[in-house]
């Protein structure tokens, strides 16, 4: 990239930041953003906390059934 490449690059998107609305860079810079925990890690936290979830609501469901035969 050149540097007249460059300087019409950064015009550019100056003239963007300028001309837009302040809510509506917002709106984009929002609908732009990843979570935290995808952004760094990945899927993995997200696959082990559904996991966990599931497994948590399987044991509760147990817990429940055997209240009820009990009773």
């Amino acid at each position: 990239m050149s540097f007249k490449d460059w300087i019409s690059y950064m015009i550019e998107k100056m003239l963007w930041y300028v001309e837009t609305p302040k809510d509506e860079r917002k709106a984009h810079r929002q609908a732009q953003k990843e979570p935290f925990m995808t952004r760094w890690f990945g899927m993995i936290p997200f696959s082990t906390k559904m996991y966990l979830e599931k497994q948590k609501d399987r044991l509760q469901g147990l817990r429940l059934s055997r209240n009820n035969r009990n009773n």
